[in-house]
């Protein structure tokens, strides 16, 4: 479901989840010596009995084991044990502010990447086990099971969900159904329930509080299970991480008001108990990217039985994942105007092909008299969370194309129109613009006049959020691209490749490296004009412009990057390209710390810890730990267990006038980025 090192409010879009806005849609070969006696579940593993031994250890791929073993140590703080598995946090420190609003929040993008840094494993060590253990761990903590969304059976796909319009600010909440917009029909739910024997859906949550940190517990029991389903972002396009009221997935009423928490999103004349679940696109379909990197290199090894469990999990996955391509409310793609006026999809005339910025499913608690489910899609796309690699994986190749009748096919159309989308988007510099929306505003508005279109879709140039713009930060550039480059490595696909000769020497020429560990990539961004509406051939978007405003050493962009030009290099020849993307690599190593590699950053937008949290008048309630949740609430108030965090004396010393203050931060994804990266050049380069 956030941002640079330079630019504090834009920071907070680096995990690139924030689905937010969102499910409001609710209806009422032995290792080297060192590594082997590392602690933490890396002790020697030897090739599988049955496959080719692994190549021999590069120095690129032992300094990623060296990284692996610092992210698998559990002294480092990267991971909590349940039971055997492993849960990685979104930051081994507590106190940090992004898309999760505390370090020890986990998302469904780290265990994609925790999924990445163990397929990363085995193609060097030929030991598969860890992958799979990495999925089960996903299965089991962040995919919802049979007790945690109980009543889809009551789900109607005539009928996907009641409407419910959005607003641009919190202010705007809580939002009224209406019951006089009519949804379209859900082509998906019959199909998918009659493969896979269930009506449940295949999905991760987007967010858990592993250490139950708020205090939740089991579908909001108030227990001490651990990790927990939790959700912040629900009010509108304006509505910042410093201003969310985290609450729980399941909705019991024993936290928050009368209402527990449903009364400060939807206006309704009674309430229900509930659970409901956010998916993040961007983090399933990377995992679908890595299964379906894990086969080739298991294959490579003979060893794609290791693998094969898995990997038809991961095609399964994708099958859902199709939700992702839907209109919010199954609506007609193209034109749409008006909730009353825009027609309701029928067959497949809602899907726009994309990934959207979420999917949502929810429903009532198993104890509801008349139970009832509603499942949404997304109406806006982000360029940054396409993923046609992912696309063609689930398209072409056999093990992952899905079990369902028309899956395969749709991802077919899906990678071709993802990268349409990313030509359409591509600005005269090379920089990919923000994105299209079939719901201007969240409610079906009417865009600014002369707003180009794409298959009928409106260019938003911040798309779903906009405190901080949701295509400030250069990281989202990096994460589509990076696939980008992956496919055109793999496939030669002249469209990826023409989109990553522009790209690349844009991101270049903006990009510096230097001795001595010394580098700055972009940070920030800037956008001016507008693409020329799609027709169906790249036009060169001289309207529309793109500038770098500001640099920093983001580590896990570094390391994207690096990765992009690697691969872009292995496929083009451009010897330019290599060299910066090996001198970044070098750049890394010379960052390495104890645990990971890091440097250290300001956060000036820490003195938000003060925002105002907005309560609407006479709402009164308490989070589970009796903090107050009523009008005049603050980000902080509201998280009273951040006062006793071993940081919070710089943060407090820095709200009394202080120096803003500075951290060195080991992001669960960045380190695992900056792992494969290493990893990369070995594979490309040998």
């Amino acid at each position: 479901m956030r941002s640079p090192l330079s630019a504090p409010a834009a920071r907070l879009l680096r995990t690139g989840l924030l689905p937010g806005a969102l499910a409001v849609a609710l209806v009422a070969t032995a290792l080297p010596a060192a590594a082997a006696a590392a602690p933490g579940g890396a002790p020697p593993r030897p090739a599988a009995a049955d496959a080719e031994p692994p190549p021999a250890i590069s120095a690129y791929d032992d300094a990623f084991l060296e990284q692996y073993e610092k992210i698998k140590d559990p002294a480092n703080g990267y991971f909590r044990e349940f039971d055997g598995m492993l849960v990685p946090y979104h930051a081994v420190e507590t106190l940090i502010v992004e898309a999760p609003d505390h370090g020890h929040a986990t998302t469904s993008e780290a265990f994609s990447y925790y999924l990445w840094l163990e397929a990363t494993y085995g193609r060097i060590t030929g030991e598969w086990q860890p992958f799979n253990d990495a999925w089960a761990s996903m299965e089991a903590f962040i995919i919802p099971g049979t007790a945690d969304q109980p009543t889809n059976a009551s789900y109607n796909p005539d009928s996907p969900a009641t409407y419910i319009p959005e607003h641009d600010s919190p202010e705007g909440y809580p939002s009224a159904l209406d019951n006089s917009v009519t949804a379209g029909e859900d082509p998906l739910a019959d199909e998918l329930s009659s493969t896979y024997g269930t009506d449940e859906i295949y999905g991760m949550h987007w967010l858990l509080d592993v250490d139950n940190t708020y205090g939740y517990g089991f579908c909001g029991d108030g227990s001490d299970d651990a990790p927990a389903y939790i959700n912040t972002f629900q009010r509108g396009s304006q509505e910042s991480v410093w201003e969310t009221v985290p609450h729980p997935s399941c909705e019991t009423f024993d936290h928050g008001g009368p209402n527990g928490f449903l009364d400060l999103f939807t206006d309704d004349a009674s309430y229900s108990q509930q659970w409901r679940y956010t998916n993040a696109p961007d983090a399933d379909a990377r995992a679908v990217q890595v299964a379906y990197l894990a086969h080739t290199w298991a294959s490579e090894q003979g060893n794609a039985a290791a693998v094969a469990e898995t990997v038809a999990k991961a095609a399964k996955m994708g099958d859902y994942l199709r939700y992702a391509m839907y209109d919010k409310y199954f609506k007609e793609i193209g034109d749409c105007v008006g909730a009353n006026s825009c027609a309701p999809g029928t067959g497949k005339n809602s899907a726009h092909y994309l990934m959207s910025w979420y999917y949502a499913w929810g429903g009532a608690l198993q104890n509801a008299q008349y139970p009832w489910a509603w499942r949404i899609g997304g109406s806006s796309s982000h360029q940054g969370y396409q993923n046609p690699l992912a696309a063609y994986a689930l398209s072409e190749v056999d093990v992952l194309r899905p079990e369902s009748a028309t899956g395969a096919e749709d991802w077919a159309v899906s990678m071709d129109r993802q990268l349409e989308f990313l030509q359409w988007l591509q600005s005269a510099e090379g920089g990919i613009a923000g994105g299209a929306t079939n719901s201007w505003g969240g409610d079906y508005g009417e865009p600014p006049a002369g707003s180009p279109t794409f298959y009928g879709m409106y260019y938003d140039w911040q798309p779903v959020w906009h405190d901080p713009p949701s295509n400030r930060w250069f990281g989202f550039q990096v994460w589509g691209i990076e696939r980008v480059a992956q496919l055109y490595q793999t496939t030669g696909d002249e469209r990826a490749g023409a989109i990553l000769d522009k790209w690349v020497p844009w991101a270049m020429a903006n990009t510096t490296v230097g001795a001595d560990g010394a580098f700055a990539v972009p940070s920030d961004l800037e956008w001016s004009g507008q693409p020329d509406t799609w027709t169906g051939t790249p036009s060169g978007n001289t309207g529309l412009h793109v500038e770098v405003v500001s640099h920093g050493q983001d580590v896990g962009v570094a390391a994207g990057l690096a990765k992009t030009l690697l691969y872009y290099a292995a496929a083009s020849g451009d010897a330019e390209a290599r060299a910066m993307g090996e001198g970044l690599l070098d750049a890394l190593l010379a960052n390495r710390d104890a645990i990971g590699v890091a440097t250290p950053e300001v956060r000036a937008d820490y003195e938000r810890f003060g925002d105002e949290v907005y309560i609407p008048q006479g709402w009164s309630g308490q989070m589970a730990n009796g903090d107050p949740v009523e009008p005049g609430a603050t980000f902080s108030s509201i998280r009273s267990f951040y006062q006793d965090d071993p940081d919070w004396p710089q943060v407090e010393a820095y709200l009394n006038g202080g120096e803003a203050p500075t951290f060195t931060y080991h992001r669960f994804w960045s380190q695992v980025d900056v792992a494969t990266a290493f990893a990369v050049h070995d594979e490309l380069f040998g």
